[in-house]
């Protein structure tokens, strides 16, 4: 009675681990396909991308119209709003030339670091810079200047919160795609003392099992 037992007890414990090595391969299988989708996933905006693209078009037009007003008002204007307005130019057109680099290059080839230094040049120093132009009645402002301040400001709302739920999805992304390598790490290159544990658990069951056979008590 314990042959045929034996047998059949093998027999279901062989078709049990082939099934468990079919399901271990499966799955393997579906997390190398969900991370070849994870890495095929584009988070690029296409409506950021827009912006920037009618940004570029739009900002040379918006430093002729503010320059050609400054110099119109220059004369009336006083020492220290002369200073200012000058300081100011100089460095929102530097700050635009590099923010519109920064944004063309996180967005199109998904870098996190020139997003991220777009999104905060866009919302600490352009923005601010622009709404100081618009709302500054100091500065004598003309309609002409109050229309393009306007559109522009309407550029930057649109791109800060455009480049902050871009930034979002990259970010998720990233995490995602280093916790699939992990997981192909630790599946490639195995934890040695959990094995080692186990053979220990295996030997110490089998000197049990041989204890018993000697004593000639059923296991």
């Amino acid at each position: 009675m314990n042959q045929p037992l034996t047998l059949s007890t093998l027999r279901w414990s062989s078709i049990f681990l082939s099934y468990l090595r079919k399901g271990s391969m499966g799955q393997t299988t579906s997390d190398k396909d969900f991370s070849l989708s994870t890495d095929n996933e584009i988070v690029s905006s296409l409506p950021l991308q827009m912006s920037l693209y009618f940004n570029v078009y739009f900002f040379p037009f918006w430093w002729l119209s503010t320059v050609i007003m400054l110099h119109l008002k220059y004369p009336v204007l006083s020492d220290y709003y002369k200073f200012i307005l000058v300081t100011v130019m100089i460095l929102a057109s530097l700050i635009e030339v590099i923010r519109l680099y920064l944004g063309y290059m996180g967005n199109l080839q998904e870098k996190v670091p020139e997003l991220a230094g777009f999104w905060l040049l866009s919302l600490l120093l352009q923005l601010p810079t622009i709404l100081f132009l618009l709302f500054n009645e100091g500065l004598k402002i003309q309609p002409l200047e109050r229309a393009v301040h306007i559109i522009f400001a309407l550029f930057l709302t649109f791109q800060v919160i455009a480049a902050f739920v871009t930034l979002k999805r990259m970010v998720n992304k990233l995490a995602t795609h280093f916790h699939l390598n992990e997981f192909d790490q630790l599946e490639e290159h195995p934890v040695p003392n959990f094995y080692s544990l186990g053979k220990e658990e295996r030997a110490v069951s089998m000197a049990g099992r041989g204890s018993h056979a000697a004593l000639g008590i059923p296991y």
